[in-house]
């Protein structure tokens, strides 16, 4: 999948996939991180979420990484901010206070770029992503974050019924990528009301992973 298919969706404004509020299962399931106030949390492929607005209204700082400075500009206006903008290589970084967006390929941003990250919000990237695309995005993403924890929001759906994106990730897919390095627990299994898109009935499953080494420190 190009960058210029999500170019074209933004530039039409053809965002279904943009909640008109916080996710519920964020707001239901976030506190299961147990993140102290202030602490920064990175989402990728975050578009112009509205999991953003929720997350600084709680208290806590936000990085994000999104193809579409569309979507970044459109997101600084609702949270009526003016970004001071920067260019590091092929990024443009969007800052204001308690927020750094990364603008471009998030395979282009660094860790040095990103800095550190407590913990990761992924709603919308693995699930955004082609499967021949989504191993390479979850190492990267280990990598950029230096592990942090992770709470991950994936769709399961019967893909000979809809074609993505969104795209289905299972069980043990999630494992695939992730059960070498973090604990996983499944902390949720909804259905989406209405099917995915109206078009086939669908499942959204939230995860939380943390890394080994946390959960030996914590027992």
């Amino acid at each position: 999948m190009q960058a210029n298919f999500w170019h074209q969706k933004w530039e039409k404004n053809q965002i279904g996939f943009h909640l008109p509020a916080a996710n519920p299962l964020l707001v239901k399931h976030f506190f299961a991180l147990n993140l102290k106030q202030g602490s920064r949390i990175f989402l990728p492929l975050c578009g112009k979420s509205l999991d953003i607005a929720w997350l600084l209204a709680q208290g806590y700082q936000i990085a994000g990484a999104e193809l579409s400075a569309i979507a970044i500009e459109d997101l600084f206006r609702s949270l009526n901010l003016t970004p001071k903008i920067t260019q590091k290589n092929t990024i443009t970084h969007y800052s204001a206070p308690d927020i750094d967006l990364f603008v471009g390929d998030i395979f282009d941003v660094t860790p040095s770029m990103l800095g550190k990250v407590d913990v990761i919000y992924d709603r919308a990237a693995l699930v955004a992503l082609p499967v021949e695309m989504r191993k390479k995005y979850s190492d990267h993403l280990i990598k950029l974050t230096q592990l942090a924890p992770q709470l991950l929001i994936c769709f399961e759906y019967d893909e000979s019924l809809h074609a993505g994106p969104p795209f289905s990730v299972g069980a043990d897919e999630v494992k695939t990528h992730y059960q070498a390095r973090y604990d996983l627990t499944l902390l949720a299994s909804e259905p989406v009301e209405g099917g995915l898109k109206g078009t086939c009935p669908a499942t959204e499953h939230v995860w939380l992973l943390k890394p080994f080494d946390s959960v030996v420190n914590a027992a």
